[in-house]
């Protein structure tokens, strides 16, 4: 793989979320910082994956930021001109080549294909691309 061209990756959304965050400014910067409850939406070819999930379960939640600028490499961090600008790798903005979002989520409510969540900055309709446990250090799974 020349660093050039890079191989494509096809990544397929195995559902989306229902927030009632409907703008980006709108969002807090991070999921701690005063988001809401929000639902996850799974299609039914993956509900299968969803066994095993509980109330209570910590998770790492995997989206696909849709509407961020994939141009952006360095920004000032929390957007605050006053401070100075860092690669976007070194950062959790959203604006990033690749816009995949990751969230520490807790499980509310379980019903078939849907689950509650709370403190879920992502925006309504952003697509889920994952879902994997919270390990403590002796889980395996």
């Amino acid at each position: 793989m020349d660093s050039e061209t890079p191989d494509r990756i096809e990544l397929l959304a195995i559902g989306h979320v229902e927030s009632p965050l409907v703008e980006r400014a709108a969002a807090p910067k991070q999921g701690d910082e005063g988001a809401p409850e929000a639902v996850l939406v799974f299609a039914e070819r993956v509900g299968a994956g969803l066994l095993d999930l509980s109330v209570g379960d910590e998770v790492l939640l995997l989206t696909w930021l849709d509407r961020a600028d994939r141009d952006v490499l360095a920004v000032h961090p929390r957007g605050d001109p006053a401070r100075p600008q860092e690669g976007v790798f070194s950062t959790r903005s959203p604006d990033r080549p690749n816009p995949i979002g990751l969230h520490r989520i807790a499980i509310l409510a379980i019903d078939g294909v849907r689950l509650r969540v709370a403190d879920l900055e992502a925006i309504d309709g952003t697509p889920i691309l994952d879902l994997k446990p919270v390990l403590d250090s002796g889980t395996e799974r």
